[in-house]
């Protein structure tokens, strides 16, 4: 079985962006930075232009916002590998995608629990990525519900090179239920940033998917 585990940084302070990014470098050589506009979310996460991350590692972008593609310049400027927008978001997504192919970045696009994926259905030719959203917008923590896991299912019948991704709730006790559903890419934030120790965390994530 291969699924990656992803720590999330979430965060609306830079010292604390700066810690969340530096206690995962050691470990974790792929990241989930969250950023979100304060509309869209009840909550504004750190600003566009205090993202970074050091070389060498991959950094997907999920953005929480109500129209995130006036933002499309100054987000395809960090060259992140994925940027993912929601597709409850405003805005012309077509537009956004062949921008964000034009310059290697890879497209993604996730789905709160109550949209269904006939909502991205037409669009399935230019995304690359799908995340499942099962947390609360903007923060740490959640449930995950795994009923959403039937979307995963559907996805890959409807596309099986997609890249499936999972936000929300990512535990030891349901990592490998998850992985087994057809999720590739685990984002773990509170199970990882709220232990004493996030490298033996996210070694017990890596050893509940391997079994």
């Amino acid at each position: 079985m291969s699924a990656t585990i992803c720590p999330t940084v979430t965060t609306d302070d830079p010292t604390v962006y700066q810690k969340q990014i530096e206690e995962t470098l050691s470990y974790a050589h792929r990241l989930h930075i969250d950023l979100s506009d304060g509309i869209f979310t009840r909550n504004k996460l750190v600003e566009i232009e205090d993202v970074w991350w050091p070389g060498g590692v991959r950094a997907d972008l999920h953005v929480m916002y109500r129209d995130p593609f006036a933002h499309t310049t100054a987000l395809i400027a960090l060259r992140p590998q994925l940027i993912i927008v929601h597709a409850e978001a405003e805005g012309s997504f077509t537009d956004f995608a062949e921008k964000a192919h034009h310059f290697g970045i890879e497209v993604g696009v996730a789905l709160l629990p109550e949209t269904p994926v006939e909502a991205i259905q037409p669009a399935l030719g230019m995304i690359d990525h799908v995340l499942l959203f099962s947390g609360h917008l903007g923060h740490f923590g959640g449930h995950a519900d795994l009923g959403l896991l039937s979307k995963a299912k559907q996805l890959k019948e409807l596309k099986p090179q997609l890249e499936i991704g999972w936000d929300g709730g990512v535990n030891d006790q349901n990592a490998r239920q998850l992985a087994e559903g057809g999720v590739d890419v685990l984002n773990a934030g509170g199970f990882l940033h709220g232990a004493k120790d996030s490298e033996k965390a996210y070694a017990t994530l890596k050893a509940a998917i391997e079994g």
